[in-house]
């Protein structure tokens, strides 16, 4: 029996439609002081970004710009969100639509044309635009993470593949986020479907429904209540996460642990790329280009790595050695064309929801 906590649900929503209403309100109001708002530059984003307060600093000084960072949830939430206020945006950059979500964004005409300067720094292989809609910032790899400890003290092996998740055994200890509402989850829900095809994957999630996995909302819900690692408070062994989320698990544990409480299953990875662009109708456009910069820079590129646990986009930036010590490079990960994505992406999902959730 699946667990899908709906509250959750209501309170996000709730929460993002007073977010919503404040934001039009603040903005209305802030119309007649142009001069404090062109000192100004806000930030749409989700709950999974961060800056350091140094790198926030340096980009600060050297615009002369206030910084403003407007999280509106999960990256599928704020997306919507901010494709519902399009016409009058809440911000004046987004960042954190990845490759799942690439096409919705674009389609919507949220984003207006940018070439920012040291885009010829960026990874050419991460491109997610042609037309310079989007700027790719970082790429990490959403793959099913378990919790060691949990394994070791349990008569049960260490699952490998999807298939073995599939098992009545693995199902149930499952917590996974919904594609609908969650980049995460949906990013593994493409992985099924690479791996099984169009004729098969949703005989795979009626499996993991039948087995008893756990849907959630999105991945903060998944990480810190529903699984049982050590960030985590729940009594769910395996979740769906990223392949650098064990190397977080010892740079901020306290003490700091010889070796990592989690680890990945890394036949289970999705390929994702976050990029980030300015607004259409944003109300400082040249202070949005300054910020879109600084996202590619190598300053907020060094910085990422331990802010938000991704890889940086631009090439030859530095790592720290704890990525490679307690991470994990899947050799091969799941991925799909952004174009089939596209053409398929909101059937997918609302196969998915009849499959599982009702």
């Amino acid at each position: 029996m699946i667990r899908f906590t709906r509250s959750t649900s209501l309170r996000a929503l709730l929460a993002s439609s007073v977010l919503t209403l404040l934001l039009l309100s603040a903005c209305g109001g802030a119309e007649g002081s142009a001069s404090s708002g062109s000192k100004t530059v806000t930030l749409v984003t989700n709950d999974s970004f961060a800056i350091s307060k140094s790198a926030q600093r340096s980009f600060e000084r050297s615009s002369g710009l206030k910084l403003r960072i407007l999280r509106g949830g999960d990256a599928g939430a704020t997306l919507n969100q901010s494709i519902l206020t399009k016409s009058r945006p809440l911000g004046d950059v987004f960042f954190g639509v990845d490759n799942t979500l690439l096409t919705r964004a674009l389609r919507a005409g949220i984003f207006t044309p940018y070439k920012p300067l040291g885009i010829d720094q960026i990874d050419p292989k991460l491109t997610l635009d042609s037309q310079a809609r989007v700027t790719p910032v970082d790429v990490g790899d959403v793959c099913v993470n378990y919790d060691r400890i949990w394994f070791a003290s349990h008569d049960l092996p260490i699952p490998k593949t999807l298939i073995d998740l599939a098992l009545p055994e693995y199902a149930r200890l499952l917590v996974i986020e919904n594609p609908a509402t969650s980049s995460t989850g949906l990013a593994f829900m493409l992985a099924t479907i690479a791996e099984f095809g169009e004729r098969e994957w949703r005989n795979y999630w009626s499996s993991l429904r039948t087995g008893g996995v756990e849907v959630v909302d999105g991945w903060e819900q998944a990480y810190n209540s529903s699984f049982s690692g050590s960030a985590g408070k729940g009594d769910r062994p395996l979740v769906v996460s990223y392949a650098t989320s064990p190397p977080a698990e010892v740079i901020y544990a306290d003490p700091r642990p010889s070796s990592a409480p989690t680890g990945v299953l890394t036949k289970t990875c999705f390929r994702q790329i976050e990029g980030v662009g300015v607004l259409k109708n944003a109300k400082h456009p040249a202070n949005a280009k300054l910020l879109v910069d600084f996202m590619i820079s190598k300053r907020f590129q060094s910085d990422l790595p331990l802010q938000m646990f991704v890889l940086p986009a631009r090439l030859g930036t530095e790592v720290p050695p704890e990525f490679a010590e307690f991470g994990a490079t899947p050799k091969d990960p799941y991925s799909l064309e952004p174009k089939k994505i596209a053409a398929s992406r909101d059937r997918w999902i609302e196969q998915w929801t009849d499959t599982v959730l009702r």
